[in-house]
């Protein structure tokens, strides 16, 4: 039996912004009441998320890489090539 998503099992948009070919959106997950941060590279299709604390959302909605970098260390490698490949 295949399980059935519901809304609260999906990420719920909170904000969303499009600059320069990146897409960036806050998320909730209201299942784990958790936030995240989504990245899309409309040019190359790279995406990555990464949580973020509460406390935090609205500040590293502004500036998902620098956060990503501390928040996610496994993510300095994909930044450093996205943002490379942004610049090109």
């Amino acid at each position: 039996m295949t399980p059935t998503l519901t809304p609260t099992d999906m990420a719920r948009e909170l904000d969303s912004r499009e600059s320069d070919g990146l897409e960036v959106s806050l998320v909730w997950y209201p299942a784990e009441d958790a936030i995240a941060v989504k990245v899309l590279d409309l040019r190359t299709g790279e995406r990555f998320e990464f949580p973020v604390p509460s406390s935090q959302a609205r500040d590293a909605f502004d500036h998902p890489f620098a956060y990503a970098a501390v928040l996610s260390p496994d993510l300095a490698e994909e930044l450093s090539e996205l943002l490379a490949s942004a610049a090109a």
